[in-house]
C-alpha cells in the first residue's frame, strides 16, 4: 500500500466516499438491456474516486452505464442470496433493510479473503461482495462504498500508547509485523526493523504477539476493532493512506436479486420508484 500522507480524519474511523450518490435513470429499463442517456446509474466508481477509462476493470464509462434494476422477479428464488465480505466490513444495516424488504429471500453471509474476491465472484460462490482493495476488478463492476482509517496496535505497555496518534517518523525502532493475510498493504517504513520469526498466518495471531509485548500491527480501524482487546490499543498513522471498500460482482450477472442489493447500498427505499 502506498504511504502517501493525507490530513487526518475524523473519529469514525471512516473516510466518506467522494462519490456522489446519483438519482437512478428515468424510465424502467428491460432485464438484461443496457441503459441509455445522461440517468444511466454511475455504478462503476473506484476506492480513490479517479475516473478511469473503460476496460477489463470493470471501473469507468462502461461499469458507469451499468444497468440498475430494483424491483425482484415474482418468481420465487429457491437458492439463498449471498453476500460476501471481508474482515472489518459492517454490513448490518443493508442486511437488516434486506431482511424487512425481502422476507422471502434468504441473505446468506459469507466471510471473504480480499484477494479471492473476483474467483468467488466469479465462480458464482457468492452473488456480490464488500471487498477491501486491492483486489482485481477484472470482468467486475466495483462500486466505491468508504475509506478506512490505518493505524497501528500496539502494546498497552508501549510508549506509543501514550500519544492520541502517531507518525511514520514514530514508529523508527519498532518491529513491524504483518501477517500473511494482511489488510493494510501498507509496505515498507523507513527505520523500522523486520521479525525475526515467521509471518503470523492471521491478523489475529498477529495481534496476539503485539500484546505479548512484541512489535505492531498496522491494520484499518475496522480490523482493530474486530480483534479488540483489553492488552492493546489502536493509534491512526497521520497521513497514511487509507484503506478503500467496495461492492463488486460479476459483470455477468445482473440479476434482479444484485441490483436490488445495490439499490439498498444506494439508499433507495421500499416507495422508490425509477418511473
Amino acid at each position: 500500500m502506498n504511504s502517501a500522507r493525507r490530513g487526518p480524519v475524523g473519529k469514525s474511523g471512516k473516510r466518506p466516499s467522494s462519490h456522489a450518490k446519483g438519482p437512478a435513470g428515468k424510465g424502467r429499463a428491460a432485464k438484461g438491456s443496457a441503459p441509455k442517456g445522461k440517468n444511466a446509474a454511475k455504478n462503476g466508481t473506484t476506492g480513490s474516486g479517479t475516473k478511469k477509462a473503460a476496460g477489463k476493470s470493470g471501473t469507468g464509462k462502461n461499469a458507469r452505464n451499468s444497468q440498475v434494476v430494483f424491483d425482484l422477479p415474482p418468481a420465487p428464488r429457491t437458492e439463498p442470496f449471498r453476500l460476501g465480505f471481508v474482515a472489518g466490513a459492517t454490513p448490518g444495516k443493508w442486511v437488516s433493510i434486506w431482511r424487512e424488504r425481502y422476507p422471502e429471500i434468504e441473505l446468506e453471509l459469507i466471510p471473504l479473503d480480499a484477494a479471492n474476491t473476483r474467483t468467488a465472484l466469479l465462480a458464482g460462490d457468492i452473488d456480490i461482495a464488500i471487498s477491501r482493495e486491492p483486489f482485481s476488478h477484472d470482468d467486475l463492476h466495483v462500486i466505491a462504498l468508504y475509506d478506512e482509517v490505518v493505524g497501528a496496535v500496539v502494546s498497552i505497555d508501549s510508549a506509543l500508547e501514550s500519544v492520541a496518534e502517531i507518525t511514520l517518523d514514530d514508529l523508527a525502532g519498532e518491529v513491524i509485523i504483518v501477517p500473511r493475510d494482511d489488510a493494510a498493504h501498507f509496505g515498507p517504513i523507513e527505520g523500522t526493523v523486520e521479525p525475526r520469526f515467521d509471518a503470523p498466518a492471521t491478523t489475529e495471531d498477529a495481534i496476539e504477539t503485539v500484546a505479548s509485548g512484541v512489535g505492531v500491527v498496522i491494520v484499518p480501524m475496522s480490523i482493530a476493532r474486530a480483534h479488540k482487546r483489553k492488552d492493546v490499543t489502536f493509534r491512526p498513522i497521520v497521513g497514511a493512506e487509507p484503506t478503500h471498500v467496495g461492492l463488486a460482482w460479476d459483470r455477468a450477472n445482473d440479476s434482479a436479486e444484485v441490483q436490488a442489493f445495490i439499490g439498498i447500498v444506494r439508499g433507495r427505499t421500499a416507495q422508490s420508484s425509477r418511473d
